[in-house]
């Protein structure tokens, strides 16, 4: 069965999740989870973003960084964010925190997950 893992590049937590959502009002241009930044605002999920993810028929799954490095132990190093694909207990590279980041708007991420599974 195929998924996606969609990782945030920021650690999971209440003190965690506040700090980010600050950053992102104080600093939107240095805030490094562009994929956080598209698919949330600052307190609830974008909606259009949303409104894909419960229509879509692909499976997903969001971690942060430091909940993927613990379920996913590999001696591989990740520049996150990142999107992978798990298929049969393996999972490969989707997205690279480059495509991400250069995101403007979650349809750009939607149409970006439609054209690489």
């Amino acid at each position: 069965m195929k998924k996606l893992i969609l990782v945030y590049n920021a650690n999971s937590g209440w003190h965690n999740s506040v700090i980010d959502s600050f950053h992102k009002v104080m600093s939107p241009k240095t805030y490094n989870c562009n994929l956080c930044a598209i698919t949330f605002g600052i307190f609830s999920e974008n909606e259009i973003w949303k409104k894909f993810r419960i229509e879509t028929n692909i499976e997903m799954q969001f971690l942060h960084k430091n909940e993927f490095l613990k379920a996913y132990k590999t001696k591989e190093k990740y520049d996150f964010p990142m999107v992978f694909k798990s298929e049969d207990n393996e999972i490969e590279i989707v997205l690279k925190s480059q495509e991400l980041n250069a995101l403007k708007t979650p349809q750009d991420l939607i149409n970006l997950i439609k054209s690489n599974i």
